[in-house]
């Protein structure tokens, strides 16, 4: 009897997807067959195809959108930009492409030539995450294909019929089935897949403690690559900041979009002590006015409900863990309904909270740090073992170059929200947050590798020291 897995929508626990567990050993296979051919077309017959992919995706973005939509939770105007953000990879990842890994001739000694190619991995895994389960996995996918690999793409357990779909689009664009492959299942089969013999690489956006694991696991394969896209626990720092709403609107976007499902979103806020009266108070307004809500109800909500009810328990667990130990809260995290994972946006004071524990709270609460100087701000803000997205709000441009100059993370913003980084530029992280393989623009540099070669049109060599004389009368005849 073959296993099923099952999707239910977040917002309605209706079930919205079934389907077979894949094998993965089956899945690796199909693709290793395929991928000699693929990798022997001309980057520009790869790079047509995904042209057509990204027409595809324009021809189908309502139903892409609305499919993400329920699946995740998130509110329908959100899933609109996800589904737009998977058709403008293929332009980007084609200049990528071209501007990271250029063929590249060099004049050498003696009229050598010196040429810098770059080759496909082979059959690159690729495991996605729910929150943004097709333009994730799509930022990993796109610059692979390009580069001439094999894929095979487990999407998240809870996100299957989003990433089931997106693979169908692959196909309809003309990439062959061999080249993508889907494998639906959950933990197991990420796990077999990952441990695969047959894979040359892993490509993975999601947690922290999935990243540790997977790092120790690849330890005794350093043959293969591994790309690391983690979370992040992210400071906003807002100091002498003159126009208050502006700074309100930019942490409550930061915090509390897609539901605070962003591995960018901005966890801590950190502020002057004695000074953070009126922003704090301003956040808290703003954050009552957010519509929590279905993602295709009207008027249209801010946000959605969590991705599940464990996701919520465990949300409420932490909060509750943090009122415990010397929490105060500002705006309480409600959840109206216990068999259903809305929560409203919360607010927590945990400055005096004993052994504040640095953990990613992927949800929508947003814990204020109070500091008397900048100084102590930098140094709160670097109080994480993750370095994924910080921002600063308001300062002065000498404290912005402090900023920049002393903040660990990947990306770092001045009077801008700690999330929406550029698809244009790199994005990744350091500290559990990554493991120096950035995403996005920089994807190209982890699926081809390059390949140095030394060239002449003639062979031609000598041994300019250390033989023997052949007129040598002690030299020994054979």
């Amino acid at each position: 009897m073959t296993d099923i897995l099952t999707s239910f929508e977040p917002a309605t626990g209706n079930e919205l997807w079934s389907g077979p567990i894949g094998d993965a050993d089956a899945e690796v296979t199909a693709a290793r067959a395929a991928w000699a051919d693929w990798s022997m077309r001309p980057a520009a017959v790869r790079i047509e195809i995904l042209r057509r992919f990204a027409n595809t995706v324009r021809a189908h973005r309502k139903k892409l959108a609305e499919l993400i939509a329920r699946e995740t939770g998130k509110p329908l105007w959100e899933a609109l930009t996800e589904a737009d953000a998977v058709t403008n990879k293929v332009d980007i990842s084609i200049s990528a492409y071209s501007e990271r890994t250029p063929f590249n001739k060099l004049d050498g000694e003696l009229d050598n030539r010196i040429a810098v190619r770059h080759k496909p991995h082979g059959v690159l895994a690729v495991l996605g995450p729910y929150n943004f389960p097709a333009h994730l996995p799509n930022g990993h996918i796109v610059p692979a294909l390009i580069a001439g690999n094999a894929v095979v793409f487990k999407p998240s357990e809870k996100a299957p019929a989003t990433g089931e779909y997106l693979v169908k689009l692959y196909h309809e664009a003309g990439v062959p089935e061999g080249v993508v492959r889907l494998l639906t299942g959950g933990p197991d089969q990420g796990k077999a897949l990952a441990a695969h013999e047959g894979i040359d690489g892993l490509l993975f956006t999601g947690s922290a403690r999935v990243g540790m694991a997977l790092h120790r696991q690849f330890a005794e394969t350093p043959h293969k690559i591994l790309a690391l896209e983690l979370g992040g626990n992210n400071p906003m720092v807002v100091w002498d900041n003159t126009d208050i709403q502006a700074a309100a609107v930019i942490a409550v976007q930061s915090a509390y979009l897609s539901a605070g499902q962003r591995c960018t979103a901005a966890r801590r806020l950190i502020v002057r002590d004695g000074k953070h009266e009126e922003l704090v108070d301003t956040i808290r307004k703003f954050a009552e006015r957010i519509i929590v809500g279905e993602p295709l109800s009207k008027p249209a909500p801010f946000m959605g409900p969590v991705i599940d009810n464990q996701a919520a328990d465990h949300l409420e667990q932490a909060f509750a863990a943090l009122e415990q130990r010397g929490g105060v809260t500002l705006k309480p995290l409600e959840r109206h309904s216990p068999d259903k994972p809305f929560l409203s946006p919360a607010i927590i004071d945990v400055t005096d909270v004993r052994d504040r524990p640095d953990e990613e709270l992927f949800g929508p609460v947003l814990q204020i740090i109070r500091v008397p100087d900048f100084d102590a701000a930098l140094v709160e803000a670097n109080n994480t073992r993750y370095g994924l997205a910080a921002s600063l709000i308001g300062g002065s441009p000498d404290q912005f170059q402090q900023f920049w100059s002393n903040v660990r993370a990947g990306v770092i913003n001045w009077n801008k929200p700690t999330n929406g980084a550029p698809s244009t530029a790199p994005f990744g992280g350091v500290g559990l947050s990554g493991n120096h393989r950035p995403s996005a623009f920089y994807a190209a540099d982890y699926c081809a590798y390059p390949v140095t070669s030394v060239e002449a049109e003639q062979a031609r060599a000598s041994i300019a020291q250390g033989l023997r004389d052949p007129r040598d009368p002690n030299m020994i005849e054979d």
